[in-house]
């Protein structure tokens, strides 16, 4: 691979502090993540060290309250810090948005108690997270889940599979949405869980096209006991909760695409400098500068659209519609850009030996995760032209 260092991305950032803030995630990606990200990802090896890194740095709970161990950093800049990251490492990028995904829930509707108790620790404290939501049977149809939590006296017994699980298996804690109730959104309720909980296993790692070193496991639930204290929200308030902590997320995966795909961008433009062909670099080539303008125009517009609906949910404002646009936009532009660069390095672009195919490979699941984009399609036009009729 070309030793051409990719120019830092020109970011409009708000404050000192955030500027601060990011040249020291930059460091991090570029001394302690993206060295070894080739290397690890075809091993299958989990950087829970670089976690430890991040929580220590106070990374891993950036758009949070300072006064449970956040960053007190708006959208705008933790998504960012979130590009930074997917760049050095898909799997680091967007395991700090899962573990951010996995913190809403009780950050939002728990008790000044719960909170407390346990948001330093999630936040600050070297702790990783699990958000369990989708089924081996309910994945898009996220409501009809079957997993169910009984009462029994001040504990909830939580019994089923979750399905599809980042982190899966060696999380320390998961959100958790079973059924409490009747059929459908309003009978659902979310719970905190230890990854210790006794009655609950993790099957074995998905085997995955991309994202090897980041395990994604279904969760057994076998008469998991819970207490009523470790409830988050209202009895019944489980799939608002869901789709309030998705909206965000869609927002962390657009970012983290935008970042696999500028990581693309630049392998492509230092390799279409330094090789030759015909006597001068191939950089000199139309056809091959206008693929490389285009894969650029894809990734500003993505980056400026999440940062758009990042400043709406800053602002307090509704920001659904412009996240699903968001998620949409930026995940299919990966797997545009992914695939030009992989065109651009040509043979070598389908060799291991260069990050290419690996990107590419990798910017495929983003289009998947967190909703698929027929999904983003079904929330954007719901929007615009309201609810299906039945």
């Amino acid at each position: 691979m070309p030793d051409r260092a990719p120019q830092p991305v020109d970011r409009q950032l708000p404050t000192e502090e955030s500027r601060e803030l990011m040249a020291l995630v930059r460091d991090i990606a570029q001394r302690e993540i993206a060295p070894r990200a080739a290397e690890e990802e075809e091993a299958g090896h989990f950087p829970r060290e670089v976690f430890s890194l991040l929580s220590e740095a106070g990374l891993l709970g950036l758009p949070y309250d300072s006064a449970h161990g956040g960053g007190d950093q708006p959208y705008e800049v933790y998504l960012q810090v979130l590009e930074e990251l997917a760049a050095a490492r898909l799997t680091v990028g967007l395991g700090a948005s899962v573990h951010t995904l996995a913190c809403h829930g009780l950050a939002g509707f728990g008790t000044k108690e719960q909170r407390t108790e346990h948001l330093p620790a999630m936040l600050a404290g070297g702790l990783l997270g699990g958000y369990c939501l989708s089924e081996p049977a309910s994945g898009s149809d996220a409501a009809s889940l079957r997993t169910k939590a009984v009462r029994d006296g001040d504990d909830w017994v939580i019994t089923g599979t979750k399905a599809w699980i980042t982190h899966g298996g060696i999380a320390d804690f998961y959100t958790v949405m079973a059924r409490t109730g009747v059929e459908g959104p309003r009978g659902i309720t979310a719970f905190l869980v230890p990854g210790d909980a006794e009655g609950l296993t993790a099957a074995a790692p998905e085997k995955k096209m991309g994202m090897k070193g980041s395990p994604t496991a279904q969760l057994h639930f076998d008469g998991v006991r819970v207490p009523d204290a470790r409830r988050v929200g209202d009895e019944g308030q489980g799939f608002t909760i869901a789709l309030s902590a998705l909206d965000g997320g869609r927002l962390g995966i657009a970012a983290c695409a935008v970042g696999v795909a500028q990581a693309a961008l630049d392998a492509a433009v230092a390799y279409a400098g330094e090789r030759r062909q015909f006597g001068r670099p191939i950089a000199d080539f139309q056809g091959l500068r206008f693929m490389l303008a285009d894969m650029a125009t894809q990734i500003e517009a993505g980056r400026s659209l999440y940062l758009a609906a990042a400043r709406l949910r800053d602002a307090g404002r509704p920001f659904s519609r412009q996240a699903a646009m968001a998620k949409l936009f930026c995940t299919d532009a990966a797997m545009r850009v992914t695939t030009d660069a992989v065109q651009v390095l040509g043979g070598y672009g389908y060799t291991a030996d260069f990050p290419a195919e690996r990107y590419m490979r990798e910017a495929k699941v983003l289009q998947i995760v967190e909703g698929t984009n027929q999904i983003q399609r079904i929330v954007i036009a719901r929007h615009l032209a309201g609810p299906e009729s039945r």
